[in-house]
């Protein structure tokens, strides 16, 4: 028990950063009913984009409070323009095809975002070093990192910015009309194309703030981090409740808390020492999904709504 604080405040962490990527996928499900399965390689992108700033556009010994910035802004601006071109070029097209074709495109693209990255991006076939803000501080019984300081506050940050634009710009409104029937707000003058291209490109920033968040906190980043890393944040924006923005966030946490829990405990439960430790941690997640989807399938935030026809 003594462990439990630092426990939960690397499931705190971990949580959030699932949940800055899920909402990436919880608005675009919500707006167009897509699955955007390549959404974890635009995570991944974002995170070479403030890699290359970094390394080959910063010059040598600046220092991290003016890099982590203007990392964060390269970041964006690379996530930011592959979601938005997946959706013009990729999606947009589709946009009336049945379900199955646009979700095999969204794994068609993933996978070719994996391969040019691997291919072109120099050492991108191993693990690239990431500066990291490894400074230590201590909270009574937990330790946390300057990394982990910046997780925290841009997850809030992020969170209260969209929150308010959601609710009070009128773009955000009409987003919440085109989300309910985007027939019916095209037709009341709302250019849904271009709702849902913002969608898509706040997404993407979200997901670069996660890859800068995540580069800063371990090290390094490498071609396939998206796979895993948006697996596991749709996992969260299912579990909270997809199409729920604050739904996201929560699944996200509850998500990490949990794995963080399940393998730091999970092996001190008599007769199950074989089933804890990081090696169990993914297959945890996914059994608390599971469980959710069992008694309460629309996730916790989620409402029960009948399909669009």
């Amino acid at each position: 028990m003594n462990t439990l604080p630092q426990q939960l405040a690397n499931g705190l962490l971990l949580g959030s950063m699932y949940g800055l990527i899920a909402i990436g996928y919880t608005m675009v499900y919500g707006i167009v009913q897509l699955i955007n399965f390549a959404h974890g390689e635009i995570f991944m992108t974002g995170a070479f984009g403030a890699l290359t700033v970094y390394f080959y556009i910063l010059p040598d010994g600046t220092s991290m409070a003016l890099a982590v910035p203007l990392m964060l802004l390269g970041g964006a601006l690379v996530a930011i323009l592959i979601a938005v071109g997946a959706e013009r070029f990729a999606y947009r097209p589709l946009r009336g095809a049945p379900r199955l074709a646009p979700l095999i495109t969204a794994i068609g693209l993933s996978l070719a975002l994996q391969e040019v990255v691997r291919n072109f991006y120099p050492g991108a076939d191993r693990a690239r070093a990431f500066p990291g803000l490894d400074a230590t501080h201590e909270i009574g019984s937990v330790t946390i990192k300057d990394a982990d300081i910046f997780l925290i506050l841009a997850a809030v940050i992020c969170m209260a910015a969209l929150a308010f634009f959601v609710r009070r710009s009128r773009t955000g409104r009409a987003m919440q009309a085109t989300a309910q029937d985007p027939d019916t707000a095209q037709l009341m003058g709302i250019d849904t194309n271009r709702i849902i291209v913002i969608a898509f490109a706040i997404g993407g920033f979200f997901a670069a703030v996660a890859a800068v968040a995540y580069g800063l906190k371990y090290g390094n980043v490498d071609y396939r981090m998206g796979f895993l890393m948006g697996l596991k944040a749709f996992t969260a924006a299912v579990l909270g409740g997809i199409g729920n923005i604050y739904g996201a966030m929560l699944g996200g946490i509850v998500l990490g808390i949990a794995e963080t829990l399940a393998s730091a405990y999970i092996d001190e439960i008599p007769g199950m020492q074989q089933l804890g430790g990081q090696s169990w941690a993914n297959v945890w997640a996914f059994c608390l999904l599971i469980l959710v989807l069992l008694f309460r399938p629309q996730g916790l935030l989620g409402e029960r709504v009948a399909d669009r026809a």
